[in-house]
């Protein structure tokens, strides 16, 4: 890859779109930083989705934490979120609405347990000035555990039409 490559990412519970990104950030030599919200969500499980729901219905971006690497910096940007609520986490809603996206190439990915909604959809629509690379919708087992459902080589055939941009 001869352009400059960022890998965001947000990743609350089993890490699956941590490892994603780690994946991703390795075979592309990009750099990668992870999004963290300034109000950590809950650790219980029910307790965070009852929150989410309400945050995605009411359009809701939390505050995050400074970021290590600065955006506008890079050539293309890789952005992983967990599907929450059939889009993406409101922490990334967040950091996509602080990036000046003209002429950048953004690389949306999403983890979901079953059905990624319009997460992907969303990510692209949130891009202004931005030209679209491959995306992936990642499938985790549907209980939220770590058992990955797309095929590793699904994945990988991804990051190869990353690694040619």
């Amino acid at each position: 890859m001869d352009k400059k490559m960022l890998v965001v990412y947000y990743s609350w519970s089993n890490g699956n779109t941590e490892k994603i990104a780690e994946q991703l950030a390795d075979a592309c030599g990009a750099d990668i930083c992870r999004i963290e919200t300034i109000e950590p969500y809950p650790s219980d499980y029910d307790e965070t989705v009852e929150q989410v729901h309400r945050e995605v219905d009411a359009g809701y971006e939390p505050a995050i934490e400074a970021l290590e690497f600065d955006p506008s910096g890079y050539d293309v940007i890789a952005v992983g979120t967990p599907t929450w609520w059939y889009t993406m986490a409101p922490a990334v809603k967040t950091f996509m609405g602080s990036v000046d996206w003209a002429g950048k190439t953004i690389v949306a990915f999403a983890t979901n347990g079953g059905w990624e909604g319009s997460t992907l959809d969303d990510i692209e629509s949130a891009v202004a000035g931005a030209t679209a690379g491959p995306s992936l919708a990642i499938q985790f087992d549907s209980t939220g555990g770590s058992r990955q459902i797309t095929p590793q080589q699904q994945v990988d055939n991804w990051i190869e039409r990353v690694q040619t941009l």
